[in-house]
């Protein structure tokens, strides 16, 4: 089995691409490595990348390539025999959208448009994408279900990601392309983004400097910790979506279709007060975390809970990790990593 894993050198996608090599499949592997965040941490992971094929014997190919570049991805899809295709390519961030909206149109949209074409020329068996919970935007109804309607983004990124999922819809109507969307929750762990909120506390508390808590940490996520997300994209890209035979146009679900479409959540159906997790970093660290409690951020949603029944039953897999296991395994790799 050859996989393209766009966005290898990303935090998921690292984490994806490892772990296919480690099970003897072959990646080809695509990332622009941009320097949205510390572009060090980016070429460790693709350090890591090499290594695992080594010693897996598994064969690995990487295009240091812009995703919305088409003469690129022509050439990645006309030179590799690409069975299956893995996007998790995209710019991410909920409040840099709000000061960059260009970057995700670039990325989420024209990059994702290309990627759509070269799956449907080259007769992709799957394309597997990262969705988001921030699609859920306005509603308030818990936990969060893919049977109920996304149409009030709060943000640009989210506004992004649901076109991605439409996108993908209209391709596999017309060109029986199937594409399955996941919608990840709060994905935290090893080798994580340097501007997500666990990174920046970890950081900041072991310099004794203050963590900024929005919402004055009332506001909840479903943290999902990497390893389940991992395990829960790979599942899903082993079993290509198939059309919904129950599927009704008088009563459309948005999770399903009569074409090989399908949406999932992905997260750990259990919610967690942002300050409850703040205490689980303080715990593993040994530290008291220094707290400059702000109001809410302008796009960020007070709570996630997701809903994985779906995702349980098609694939045979929840997410499971408790937080303050996952925070702990996260620290244990900071102080490795950065030597601390």
């Amino acid at each position: 089995m050859t996989t393209l894993v766009t966005g290898n050198a990303g935090f998921i996608g690292f984490h994806v691409a490892k772990t296919l090599l480690e099970r003897g499949d072959n990646v080809v592997g695509f990332d622009i490595v941009n320097d949205y965040y510390d572009p060090a941490i980016k070429q460790a992971r693709l350090e890591i990348l090499e290594e695992t094929a080594q010693r897996t014997g598994s064969r690995y190919v990487f295009y240091r390539e812009n995703l919305a570049d088409p003469k690129a991805v022509k050439r990645c899809f006309t030179e590799q025999r690409i069975e299956r295709v893995i996007n998790l390519a995209a710019q991410a961030g909920v409040r840099y959208s709000l000061e960059n909206p260009h970057a995700y149109v670039e990325s989420n949209v024209i990059a994702f448009t290309y990627l759509l074409e070269a799956c449907r020329h080259h007769k992709v068996e799957h394309l597997t994408y990262a969705s988001t919970s921030s699609v859920y935007g306005a509603n308030t109804k818990m936990p969060f279900s893919e049977h109920e309607g996304v149409d009030h983004p709060l943000q640009f990124y989210a506004a992004t990601k649901r076109a991605n999922e439409l996108m993908a819809h209209s391709y596999s109507h017309l060109y029986r392309l199937p594409t399955t969307g996941l919608r990840f929750f709060t994905v935290y762990g090893p080798w994580g983004r340097p501007d997500m909120a666990l990174f920046l506390f970890t950081k900041a508390t072991l310099a004794g400097e203050p963590i900024k808590v929005f919402n004055h940490g009332n506001h909840t996520r479903d943290f999902t910790y990497i390893d389940d997300i991992v395990e829960g994209v790979i599942r899903v890209s082993d079993q290509p979506a198939t059309p919904d035979p129950e599927w009704s146009s008088d009563a459309p679900d948005p999770a399903t279709s009569n074409a090989p479409f399908r949406l999932y959540n992905i997260g750990n159906n259990d919610p967690v007060k942002l300050s409850t997790y703040i205490e689980a970093v303080e715990e593993a660290l040994g530290k008291k975390a220094i707290k400059d409690l702000l109001p809410l951020q302008p796009g960020d949603v007070p709570d996630t809970y997701a809903d994985s029944t779906e995702l349980e039953r098609a694939v045979g897999y929840k997410p499971a990790t408790p937080v303050k296991q996952g925070v702990a395994n996260f620290v244990a790799w900071y102080r490795d990593y950065y030597k601390v």
